[in-house]
Order: C-alpha cells, then structure tokens, then sequence
C-alpha cells in the first residue's frame, strides 16, 4: 500500500466535524452548522422560559412543531405551553414553571440576565447564560447556569446540555408531578399518535405504553418526515439526579425526561419523587440530544450513548 493510500485511509477513519457559527441578536442567538440553520434561542422579557426553536435536521428537516412560535402554520394546537426545547418544572416551591404561557398568580417565569458567551468554532459552538428562577412578584427562588454546546459528527447534529441549579435565600422544593423537566415538543408528523413516530428506550421497549413513566437511560423517538426518517434521541447524564431518568414522553410528540413525578408515573400516591434544594445548594443536570437520520438501530443510538457516558 502506498504512503498516499495510507494517508487517505487513515483520513476516512476519523470523525467528521463541520463548524459552527453563532450570532447573537436582540432576545435571540442563532446557530447555524456548515451555513445551515440548526436552532434559535429565543429569550427576553416576553418569553416566560427560554427555548431552542425550531431545530432542524442536517438536510433542513424541522423536527420541532412550529406552533405556537409561527401562528400561521397548520397542525395540533394544544398544550401552547409546549416550545421547542425547554427546561423546566411544573411544580417549584409550589409554583408552576411549566405551564407558564403568560404571567399569572400561579406561574414562575426563567429570567435571563446575561448571555455570558455565544461563540462559534471550527467543530463546535457554544451558548451560555446566567438565569434566575423568579416568583410572580419578581423574587428569585434558583439561580440558573446553563451552558450549550452545538456540534455535528457528520449526518447527526448534536446538543450538550448542562445546567445548574442554585437555591437562593430559601428551600427550594421540585415537587412530584410528571409535569416536567427537559423536554422538546416534536412535529406531529413524527408523533406515534397520528404521525409516523415510534419511541424507543434503552431497553428495547417500544411505544408510549411501554416507555412513559419508565426508567431508562435513553429513549429515541424516531418516524418519516418529509419522506425523510429521522430521529431524535434524550441522553441522561449518569450523574443526574435519580440517574435513568424516567420519561414524560407522550404519543401526541411531548418528549420529556422527568425524574420527579414518581406518583403519577407509578400510579402510586405513596410515592413521593421530589427534591429540595437547601439555600446556598446546586444540584447539576447533564443531557445530550441528538438529532440523527435513520431509525434507532441504523442510527446506532446505544453505541451513541454508551460512547458519551463514558
């Protein structure tokens, strides 16, 4: 084998990154992978919570639904709560963060203070703030430090979550209700109720029966868009909280890892799966999405997951 044919072999093994770019804008910071979009964050004083919408395929599938960021587009129009990718609870101290579409008496709202970094690079880029949990009258309950990182190995686009959460001057309480926690509302035409979605976790089990309210380490929710079979896989981290997580994620496209709503999961009201945080006390939650084409075998997403744990 010639010392060319070497080279070019060797340069075929290794893993292909495409660069990103990040661009801060008014109550917004875009990131786009090799000029394509990938997502938007969106925050600011009208925004209750910040999310990631829409996320986009490699090949420019949206896999998020639209509504109700776009009010022109056709579809579901429940749960109006339910933007793109989010990361909240729907029961703090009492208070729901979930739910909250617009100010209320019962609504918590995530208040970003500070864009503390928004840079591109050559194989990843990366997003991160400093956010406070705040009650209807503007008291904080929990400081919030997020950091996300975008990137792509190829065909599958790829998000590293981590955040961390601090009680302030007070117990913060994340009570037990499957209402909750880092989540993403999907198309619905990759939902398995009326769409082409099919979950899937890291047991085999597959189908919302089987999954919701189950423990598993990942779950894949993979179908047709388009004409195009994509996915998109939840990776809980192995030092969260009550690590596998148990899963909110509905046949309608809610996609949700919650480890805090053992009642409702287990149908059990002796259950209790809540957490208090003592003030002056972070607890640290770790995710990786990936956003794939193919299903959950062809896609490798317990390789995937298995290569990330460690």
């Amino acid at each position: 084998m010639t010392r060319e044919l070497i080279l070019i072999t060797l340069l075929s093994t290794l893993p292909t990154f495409a660069a990103v770019d990040i661009k801060q804008g008014p109550d917004k910071v875009e990131v786009t992978i090799d000029g394509k979009p990938f997502t938007t964050l969106h925050y600011g004083e009208a925004t209750m919570k910040p999310f990631l919408a829409p996320i986009e395929t490699s090949t420019g599938k949206i896999i998020t639904r639209r509504w109700p960021m776009e009010n022109s587009v056709s579809g579901s129009r429940d749960h109006p709560h339910h933007t793109g990718l989010w990361f909240t609870h729907g029961d703090v101290n009492g208070l729901d963060f979930w739910g909250n579409v617009k100010p209320g008496p019962k609504f918590g709202k995530v208040v970003v203070d500070k864009i503390t970094s928004a840079k591109g690079g050559r194989k990843s880029g990366e997003i991160s703030f400093d956010a406070k949990w705040v009650t209807p009258d503007n008291k904080p309950l929990l400081k919030e430090t997020r950091r996300m990182v975008f990137s792509s190995d190829g065909a599958n686009r790829i998000i590293d979550f981590d955040s961390t959460l601090t009680a302030l001057d007070q117990p913060v309480k994340f009570g037990d209700t499957k209402e909750g926690f880092f989540a993403i509302r999907l198309s619905d035409k990759l939902a398995e109720k009326g769409g082409t979605g099919t979950m899937t976790n890291a047991e085999g089990a597959q189908k919302m029966k089987n999954v919701w309210g189950r423990p598993s380490p990942w779950v894949d929710y993979s179908g047709t868009l388009d004409g195009e079979q994509v996915g998109i896989a939840i990776f809980d981290g192995k030092q969260n909280p009550k690590h596998p997580t148990t899963w909110h994620s509905r046949d309608y496209g809610l996609f949700a890892a919650n480890p805090f709503g053992d009642h409702d999961f287990y149908n059990d009201k002796s259950k209790d799966g809540s957490m208090t945080l003592q003030p002056g006390k972070s607890v640290r939650f770790r995710y990786r999405v990936v956003i794939h084409p193919g299903d959950t075998t062809t896609a490798k997403i317990a390789d995937l997951y298995k290569a990330w744990k460690q």
